[in-house]
């Protein structure tokens, strides 16, 4: 095995830091080559993620690309990193949002240049870190660190109430990680015995999953008085840990009510704030759900669904309509993400097969087109200095490229067939409809109201989407300063088309994506589903595939230990 073999995740995660350390090395006054540096940086790490992305085999084991080493045997935590289909694919919407940001704030950023570039650099390794990560305690403290670099780009570089969004934004996301944080020391001890407790992943899932096929049988019997060991243990403190981790990922996604610092936070960062806080930061939220929360916890997940699906269908709604009340054009493209991700939500808590391959492949279409949005936006704020939709109307006249281009990313917003957004929200309500959410509600006839409010949202939809459009690009130029407004120029029009052709690209040819994304729906599905009645059997197929660590004086991995793979469940695509 090469070096590039054993390593590349760690180059993709590391690169970004390493050039942080030289852009450190450059003298302030140099903002040229400052931002050279920065987007070769970017560019680079844009390389080896493609390159983890195609190196990906989607019927492989599980977790690839993996890389074990010591790091803290007395806690019982190692530095390991892999990636499955979801994580692999979240890696390479994060590497490609890399340089584009670099070059959406060439001429946006004019004070602090090299600070800003560091704190890019510096937030680009933290949510790599955060996704490739297969120790708990690592992601843990990856997920954290995204927070300094984050409050930075919107307290120094953001608007007129930046400092007040920043602390917000801090503030409630800092919460809900300290109690995710006491979860976590929680598992770690309940999941072994003294002596083998781990933070690695694989250690506390398989610890626990015993425990919750025991726990899963009593709850279908209606008896768990007979209850034991860990099993008597998640009965009684599995909702709340169960708790601890969805509300920190809840305020990351962030769910409605939990959501209000979303608005604030992209209203006032700069445009590479926005286009990083809208592509990858919010989905740590969703991805949290998807690989901690829902698998480590299946019976509490079972219990709160039901909940859990009525915030996100609230949030859908709620995002809608407020949308609908704003006259601030980026605080509408802010109160869309929270409906957008409503939808990540409820396909995540479905759980059938169509519904997951939704969630996930929606992660992916929000971050391009909402992403899309915010950039484009910055381009229009930087000539007008205006967020007001009044301030503008009729500027397709003067600005018809640009124009194109806002309606294309438009059109994959309210998901129109043909774009992105299309494929998932369709298979979404597709695997919302399907769901048994109904019946864990105890009304079956809840799944198609369930259905019918998040059907609602995509026509609300298209109607803020489609209005705002209109006060902004048609009808007539009634204010004299967009009558010399310029039309987009070489470098937006290069930053904008790699946004546009993976709207196309997504939209016309999924099932590439699709592919890589199925073996780890499938996965999911069968974890989730192991609080379900009738799903115990199975359990033994379940468990994570372990790497063992390397001795003291090996640097490298050794080999996995091949375990049985988990069980086959139809995907969309079968």
């Amino acid at each position: 095995m090469s070096f590039f073999d054993t390593h590349l995740l760690n180059l993709v995660v590391f690169l970004p830091l390493v050039f942080a350390a030289l852009v450190a090395m450059l003298p302030a006054s140099e903002n040229g080559q400052i931002r050279t540096v920065t987007l070769i940086a970017m560019v680079v790490d844009l390389v080896f993620g493609v390159w983890a992305y195609m190196a990906y085999v989607p019927g492989g084991p599980e977790f690839q690309l993996e890389y074990r080493a010591r790091w803290f045997d007395l806690f019982g935590t190692s530095y390991h990193v892999g990636v499955d289909g979801l994580a692999v694919s979240l890696l390479l919407l994060t590497v490609f949002l890399g340089p584009l940001v670099v070059l959406a704030s060439t001429t946006y950023i004019k004070f602090r240049i090299k600070e800003f570039h560091l704190a890019l650099l510096v937030l680009q390794t933290t949510m790599l870190g955060a996704l490739v990560s297969l120790d708990v305690l690592l992601f843990y403290i990856f997920f954290e660190a995204m927070l300094i670099p984050m409050y930075l780009l919107v307290g120094v570089w953001g608007a007129e109430d930046r400092q007040m969004a920043a602390v917000k934004f801090f503030l409630y996301t800092l919460a809900g990680s300290l109690l995710m944080l006491v979860a976590i020391i929680a598992v770690y001890f309940i999941s072994a015995p003294v002596g083998a407790r781990s933070f690695d992943y694989a250690s506390i899932y398989n610890g626990l999953l015993s425990a919750n096929q025991q726990l899963s049988a009593c709850t279908t019997e209606g008896n768990c008085e007979s209850l034991t060991g860990l099993a008597a243990t998640l009965h009684t403190w599995g909702p709340w840990l169960f708790a601890a981790f969805a509300i920190a990922f809840a305020v990351k996604v962030p769910m409605w009510p939990l959501h209000t610092w979303l608005p604030d936070a992209h209203v006032q960062a700069p445009v590479a704030g926005s286009m990083i806080l809208a592509g990858v930061t919010l989905k740590m939220g969703t991805f949290g759900f998807w690989r901690y929360a829902i698998p480590f916890f299946p019976v509490a997940t079972q219990q709160a669904r039901p909940f859990l699906a009525t915030l996100a269908v609230i949030g859908i709604v709620y995002g809608a309509l407020m949308c609908l009340a704003q006259r601030d054009i980026k605080k509408l493209i802010a109160y869309s993400s929270v409906s957008h991700l409503g939808y990540c939500m409820l396909g995540i808590l479905a759980i059938t097969a169509e519904g997951a391959t939704g969630s996930a492949y929606q992660m992916l279409n929000h971050g391009v087109s909402t992403g899309a949005l915010f950039l484009l936006f910055g381009f229009l704020y930087e000539r007008r200095h205006s967020r007001l939709m009044a301030d503008y109307g009729g500027i397709a006249k003067v600005m018809p490229v640009f124009t194109a281009a806002f309606v294309i990313i438009t059109f994959s917003s309210i998901a129109v067939p043909g774009t992105n957004g299309f494929i998932g929200e369709f298979l979404v309500l597709l695997g919302t409809f399907k769901s048994d959410l109904g019946e864990a509600a105890g009304n079956a006839h809840l799944t198609a109201v369930f259905g019918a409010f998040a059907t609602l949202g995509v026509i609300l939809g298209a109607a803020y989407m489609l209005w705002m459009v209109q006060k902004v690009f048609f009808g007539g130029l009634t204010h004299r300063e967009n009558q010399h407004l310029t039309d987009m120029n070489l470098r937006e029009g290069l930053t904008v088309l790699p946004f546009i052709a993976l709207v196309l690209v997504m939209g016309l040819q999924p099932q590439p994506f699709l592919d890589r994304l199925s073996p780890s729906t499938d996965r999911f599905l069968a974890r989730a589903r192991v609080g379900t009645p009738g799903a115990a059997l199975e359990v033994d197929r379940l468990r994570v595939e372990v790497m063992s660590l390397p001795s003291p004086l090996v640097a490298a991995p050794s080999a996995p230990v091949p375990l049985a793979a988990a069980p086959a469940v139809p995907s969309p695509r079968q």
